[in-house]
């Protein structure tokens, strides 16, 4: 199946959108809740310069890829069209993986049921425990604040901003417009409330596994409310060639307001899978 351009794929028996760039060894990116891929393609200067094909999908309910049409529409059914979607992708051949927020549940989940495939994992602010209460999160903060920019935003584009963000500034704001904005006015709001009522995978992927070897990478943000920083430094047991980094002045968007270190990070963690 050859997806290499920006429009809409028969994935998995279904419609489905997926983005292909460049030549390499493949990565598969996984998105969060309430966006879709453009968040991550914010990553993409970077992974090329790394020698990587991206595959970048959009989850079922956001960006071009429609609600699943059979079953709940919760996170059980998105992780098996996620497995079965990546089979169809790659077959049996080697990928990496990397996931944002819920997108990092979802691949802890697909690397632990096929490590044979997996060389490398990079996780971005991800979800440890999908019950939002349960997690050991920090207030918001917002550690800088442009109020001319914030007058300047219609009230929901602010919102959207504000309530996610701990940098309130120009070069944080554009980040975002150009990343998250789209995918966030994209996402189905039936699909999204599907998922809510149906929001788990069970018990931590990697309970029943033994630890994953490859070179793995998590980032977390040291303003992150959302998810948090505590929760991800208990993976590392589990991920035993782990680098594992918290960064200040980062909120959920951590990749948004960090770029430079995270692209860091980043190309770090692919010379350490491409050399294996």
């Amino acid at each position: 199946m050859d997806a290499r351009n920006d429009e809409g794929q028969r994935i998995a028996g279904r419609r489905g959108h997926v983005v292909r760039r460049g030549e390499g060894e493949p990565l598969v990116l996984v998105h969060g809740n309430g966006v879709d891929h453009r968040l991550l393609l914010a990553l993409d200067d970077t992974l090329d310069s790394c020698g990587w094909e991206r595959i970048y999908l959009d989850l079922p309910g956001f960006g071009g890829t429609p609600p699943l049409s059979e079953g709940p529409g919760g996170l059980p059914e998105i992780a098996h069209w996620l497995e079965q979607t990546v089979a169809e992708l790659l077959g049996e051949q080697p990928f990496a993986l990397l996931g944002n927020s819920l997108g990092g549940l979802l691949v802890r989940w697909l690397a632990a049921r096929h490590r044979e495939q997996v060389r490398g994992v990079a996780l971005l602010a991800p979800v440890v425990d999908s019950d939002v209460s349960a997690r050991r999160v920090p207030e918001q903060t917002v550690v800088a604040r442009d109020e001319a920019l914030l007058a300047s935003l219609p009230e929901p584009d602010r919102e959207e901003f504000t309530q996610i963000a701990t940098c309130w500034t120009r070069p944080s704001w554009e980040r975002f417009r150009d990343a998250a904005l789209p995918g966030i006015k994209a996402a189905d709001p039936v699909a999204m409330a599907r998922l809510g009522r149906r929001y788990s995978l069970g018990a931590a992927p990697e309970h029943s596994v033994p630890p994953f070897e490859g070179p793995t990478l998590i980032v977390t943000g040291r303003q992150d409310h959302v998810v948090g920083f505590r929760d991800q430094h208990e993976l590392l047991s589990a991920y035993p060639r782990a680098s594992f980094a918290v960064l200040d002045e980062a909120g959920h968007n951590v990749h948004l307001e960090q770029p430079e270190i995270v692209a860091a990070l980043l190309r770090d963690w692919s010379r350490r899978v491409q050399a294996r």
